[in-house]
């Protein structure tokens, strides 16, 4: 199976017709976007949580020795922080290229930490797909972040990129300092 979800992703119309689309992120979406966008806010969604269990392979790992980057997990009573962004629908080609290591788009409920909730977009890589590499202990997942890089740099650059980027956003995410945390205190990032 391949990893690619570019033509998957392509034939998602739930959006079709609309000019504008809300889209939620989550990992290296809240520091780095680079595509153009009519407005951003910081949000959060209900019932998923962020863990590190999503092979990259073409960003922050290799083909060989892929990284590890954040996707999300079916969590009752969790609330995820992140930032929504308000695109028009041509710039999906470049979040579905961006987006295509195993990550498939879902329509999602997107609450604003201004008020007011839109259905948007999310990107997520569930379990099974042909990146998952699934949980591990904290210990593991940074001693694997710590290793890895890519063609985007090192795994452990995004890691910390997403940990900073919450920290400014007023977040706690247990799962990502955590991770933080040992990398900073056994690797010296």
């Amino acid at each position: 199976m391949s990893h690619n979800t570019i033509e998957a992703n392509q034939a998602m119309d739930k959006f079709d017709g609309h000019h504008q689309v809300w889209l939620f992120g989550y990992g290296s979406l809240i520091y780095k976007a680079d595509f153009p966008f009519v407005e951003r806010r910081p949000a959060h969604i209900f019932g998923w949580s962020r863990r590190f269990w999503q092979g990259s392979h073409d960003h922050r790992g290799t083909p060989e020795a892929p990284g590890r980057v954040a996707t999300l997990v079916p969590a009752e009573g969790a609330v995820c922080h992140g930032m929504a962004y308000l695109v028009t629908p041509e710039e999906f080609a470049h979040l579905d290229h961006r987006e295509k290591n195993g990550y498939l788009r879902v329509a999602i409920d997107i609450h604003f930490e201004s008020g007011g909730v839109e259905e948007g977009l999310i990107y997520i890589a569930a379990a099974g797909n042909a990146a998952w590499l699934g949980e591990a202990s904290v210990e593991e997942i940074a001693r694997h972040i710590a290793s890895a890089a890519g063609p985007s740099g090192p795994n452990a650059e995004y890691l910390l990129s997403l940990a900073a980027a919450l920290r400014e956003m007023g977040h706690h995410d247990e799962h990502v300092h955590a991770i933080e945390a040992y990398i900073s205190t056994h690797f010296n990032a």
